[in-house]
Formats: structure tokens, C-alpha cells, sequence
């Protein structure tokens, strides 16, 4: 079945590098007009737009710190300008920070990792969802992480709980939706290869880490497209909300 985005609007947070480029490009291929966010990665969003706009669809780009608790309406505000509505919407920016023992995370690590990781994403969707809502219809895909389900490893601890609050957030969020015709979901990736590992994991880690994966080998963003696609169609999900997809080669399976 040939899944198909035409003229749909989808927003995509994070999207200058790793899953979220993988995420829009693929958008943009199957016809979607795509808002292409980014923080500081400025050449690569360009690339990824620019990709979209080749491949038949249609980039907006927005530039947004969605740790700052003002800059979700600017991202909401920019696509309803310019596009005039939101089908998809795409949390996908988060990440690690740094890697260190609890009992060194100083108070401004942790309050930036959970701004990064779910605060930034609980007001993205409290700015979306009354748009959602006039359209009649809407799709929120969320990005969680296995250190969710593992409690993660190697000074990641906090990461893990803001992960896990993606996932609960997700699963309430989704029920809570449901009658406003609004689905929303998540995809939890394991070990995939993005800079996200290139910054955060070093090369003897990463290889204890793959050991455990029973297909054998890390991921690939473009590994987890479909995941992200069949989500965001009503023809493939169309009664899937409240759901978190595990992604991950076997490495966890609940």
C-alpha cells in the first residue's frame, strides 16, 4: 500500500539531523507539506529542506530553542501562517545532554534536560491540540527512547525518566484525545545510529551496547520512518492511539 502525505501539513521538531530528517524527508517524499524545525543546526535543516522541495513536497522552514517555554507558539504560529492548518505533528527534538551519575547533575542540567525533553514537548501539544480541535481531526507522534523501559545506562538516569514521562504523557494524552478525533502516539527507538551517539556514546560503549541486540547490529534513522508513517496515516492506524512502538532490533521486547 502505497502511503501517501498529499497536501498534508506536518510539523516536525528537530528535523536538521538523525530521525527527524529521516522523518521529514520521507514526509516530503510522500507529498507533505513539511515545517522543518531546528535549533542551531542551520546548513543541515537547509539540506533537508531543500531535499523535501525536490522530492515533490513542500518545506517550511522554522528556526525555535523549544527550551524556551515561548518559542512552541512561535513553531505553531509560523505554520499556521504560512500553511494555514496542522495534520502531523512530530516531537521529535530532545537529547542526553551529558552523561553523569545523579549524584553530580547539578540542578540547571536537570532542569534543562527535562525542558528539552518533555516540558518542551507537553507545550508543543497544549499549543497544537486547540488547533487540531476547529480542524476536526489531528495526529501527535511523540519520540521516547528504550531508556524509558530500561532505566538507561551510563549516567543517562535523567534522560531515561524524562523519556518515560513522553511515554506516560503519550499513553494519557491519547485516551484523553480520543473523542476529538485526535490520535496520539509514540515510537521508542533503541540503539540507532545518529550524532545523537556520535556526541553522547563513545566507541567501547557502543559496542557493548550492540552485543545485546539480537539482530546484531545498531539502527538506522531511515529504520525508523515507517514506524513514524504508519502512525501518521488514518489509513494504516486509524484506530491506533495511546500507543508507544518499540523500535529496537529485539533488544527489548515487553
Amino acid at each position: 500500500m502505497d502511503v501517501r502525505f498529499d497536501n498534508q501539513v506536518v510539523v516536525v521538531t528537530g528535523a536538521s539531523t538523525g530521525i527527524g530528517a529521516a522523518v521529514a524527508r520521507a514526509f516530503g517524499a510522500s507529498g507533505a507539506k513539511v515545517v522543518v524545525h531546528y535549533n542551531s543546526s542551520s546548513a543541515e535543516a537547509q539540506q533537508v529542506a531543500g531535499d523535501i522541495d525536490q522530492s515533490g513536497g513542500k518545506a517550511l522552514l522554522v528556526q525555535a530553542d523549544v527550551t524556551d517555554s515561548t518559542q512552541a507558539s512561535v513553531i505553531i504560529d509560523q505554520t499556521l501562517a504560512y500553511f494555514g492548518r496542522i495534520d502531523v505533528l512530530v516531537n521529535n527534538a530532545g537529547g542526553l545532554i551529558k552523561r553523569s551519575p545523579v549524584a553530580e547533575v547539578a540542578d540547571d542540567v536537570y532542569d534543562y534536560i527535562m525542558q528539552l525533553n518533555m516540558t518542551s514537548l507537553f507545550q508543543m501539544c497544549r499549543q497544537v491540540i486547540p488547533v487540531m480541535e476547529r480542524q476536526g481531526h489531528g495526529n501527535i507522534i511523540n519520540v521516547t527512547s528504550i531508556a524509558a523501559r530500561t532505566g538507561g545506562g551510563g549516567g543517562s538516569v535523567v534522560y531515561a525518566t524524562s523519556k518515560a514521562a513522553v511515554a506516560t504523557f503519550t499513553r494519557g494524552l491519547g485516551r484523553e484525545l480520543a473523542a476529538q478525533n485526535i490520535r496520539v502516539n509514540a515510537i521508542s527507538p533503541g540503539v540507532i545510529l545518529t550524532p545523537f551517539h556520535d556526541r553522547y556514546t563513545e566507541p567501547e560503549r557502543m559496542k557493548a551496547l550492540v552485543s545485546t541486540i539480537p539482530m546484531g547490529r545498531a539502527g538506522t534513522s531511515e529504520e525508523c520512518v515507517g514506524t513514524v508513517l504508519f502512525l501518521a496515516s488514518h489509513t494504516m492506524s486509524s484506530y491506533v492511539t495511546g500507543q508507544v512502538i518499540e523500535v529496537n532490533g529485539g533488544m527489548y521486547t515487553p
